[in-house]
């Protein structure tokens, strides 16, 4: 069976944006893909995903899911072998959208933590930042290196029915996934060779380099040769492949917290040849864990003395400490009003519609219209806390209900977007699966610069929505392509 017979039979719905296919058939940014697909048959893919199967497996890029119990199972990370492609010149409106979100909500950081001044002037209502369990009070008035407190951000966008992009989530905290994005470029090099020469497809593969870059400029300018580490939770954490990766390409350190040590407000790591000074810290390990001195006492993932330096300016910590607040769910709604605030601006972007469950109207209505509704706890991720009204029982929504009643912080609903499709090889079959798209932005004293591409996350269920690895979702390669 040949390209054009799947493309005969594949199937999506019409009330769904479906990326590659519109009423007029092929969308214009996906021809030339296809006309490279068209030398091969059913065979031959089917051998590519195969091999694509066999890369991952070879290379151990794997991720971690958590049971009830805590207990993690390692898996191999799904690949969907078909490239999603976006048009170059909507590629460059996302990447201003984002560029001006981020220096909003970097802005937003500084000023909570420093003059308050979008709370003294009611844009953002104090009580909510009073209430945020990531508002972290001890970083208070803590100067950080170069003002920039948002330096690594993974952007969740979704493509709604109309064909125009969201931002679903802003994640400002440690972000994860960027290997899986460079690693499905490195296998579809392997399986199609000739396709990304041929369709003229920005290149992501720099994004080590870059990243290495930003974290040695955040370094004092005192320092002529700066050391840069990533602290690790080890082995067990469900991402420790990406930080092994990261640490690999950018050809630094990857340590733990027993590694280093923190003598007169400076940063130590342990090596054979003694103490050496660490300059840059990128960290993929939770606030809370950081320091024992400051934080959790029981932690043995962190650095005791570690915020101490960290406030004397000794060391730069990267994502900075406290931008969860940033990137709570109930603070979101008001990132478009935080554009305006500090950029005078229009946002570029928009917010999926957001009902604030503390409003007793909002809440009502919400419950009322539940079956057309998603909620979703403020401070969970990993699409844990969910509630898909249209996949809840009457009995399931009757045991949440009470919880979300009697603690209506802790959650915010937004109308079911019925995401886009884009064609997946699945069974031998060119089959429509939803997904959505988190580009990777590095914010560094140069500016603001965004990968071509990011993460595809999949949903490989048929008809599911829910895109998280943990919840059986998979990715594919994303191609900005220029035609």
């Amino acid at each position: 069976m040949t390209i054009d017979y799947f493309l005969e039979n594949y199937r999506y719905r019409e009330n769904i944006w479906d990326e590659m296919r519109g009423k007029d058939g092929i969308r214009e940014h996906y021809l030339k893909i296809f006309d490279t697909l068209k030398t091969l048959d059913e065979q031959k893919l089917l051998q590519k995903n195969h091999m694509a199967g066999e890369l991952f497996m070879n290379q151990g890029i794997t991720f971690t899911v958590y049971k009830n119990n805590n207990e993690g199972i390692e898996r191999i990370f799904p690949f969907d072998i078909i490239p999603r492609v976006i048009d170059g010149k909507e590629w460059d409106m996302l990447e201003k959208g984002i560029a001006q979100r981020l220096k909003a909500l970097n802005l937003f950081l500084n000023d909570i933590y420093n003059d308050q001044n979008i709370l003294k002037d009611n844009i953002v209502p104090a009580s909510l930042i009073a209430s945020c369990p990531m508002y972290n009070r001890e970083v208070f008035g803590i100067k950080v290196a170069s003002d920039i407190y948002v330096h690594i951000s993974g952007i969740d966008l979704i493509r709604g029915q109309d064909g125009k992009f969201y931002v679903l989530e802003d994640n400002l905290r440690t972000p994860s996934g960027v290997s899986y994005m460079l690693e499905n470029r490195e296998v579809t090099k392997r399986i199609f060779s000739n396709m990304l020469a041929d369709n003229n497809v920005r290149r992501v593969s720099n994004y080590p380099l870059l990243l290495h870059d930003v974290l040695l400029q955040l370094a004092s300018t005192q320092v002529s040769n700066p050391r840069v580490v990533i602290l690790t939770p080890g082995i067990y954490n469900s991402a420790y492949y990406e930080h092994t990766f990261l640490a690999r390409q950018m050809g630094v350190a990857l340590v733990e917290g027993r590694d280093l040590v923190v003598n007169d407000n400076k940063v130590y790591m342990k090596t054979t040849n003694g103490l050496e000074q660490v300059h840059v810290i990128y960290r993929r390990v939770d606030d809370e864990y950081l320091d024992p001195l400051v934080f959790k006492k029981e932690s043995v993932l962190g650095v005791p003395g570690l915020m101490s330096a960290y406030r004397k300016g000794n060391v730069a910590i990267v994502n900075a400490v406290g931008n969860g607040v940033a990137d709570d769910k109930a603070v979101y709604p008001y990132v478009p009003a935080m554009i305006k605030y500090y950029l005078n601006e229009e946002p570029i972007l928009s917010n999926v519609p957001t009902y604030n469950l503390m409003n007793e109207e909002e809440r009502n209505h919400v419950f009322k219209n539940i079956h057309s509704m998603v909620i979703k706890s403020t401070n969970q991720s990993g699409g844990y806390g969910m509630i898909m009204g249209n996949a809840t029982t009457e009995e399931e929504w009757l045991a949440a209900k009470p919880e979300i009643e009697n603690n209506p912080r802790n959650y915010i609903a937004q109308p079911i977007v019925n995401l886009s499709t884009v064609p997946c090889f699945i069974d031998g079959k060119f089959q429509a699966r939803h997904v959505d798209l988190r580009p990777y932005a590095l914010y560094g004293p140069d500016g603001i610069h965004l990968v071509p591409g990011g993460l595809t996350r999949v949903a490989l269920k048929e008809g599911s929505m829910v895109v998280n690895s943990s919840q059986g979702g998979g990715s594919k390669d994303t191609w900005v392509v220029d035609f």
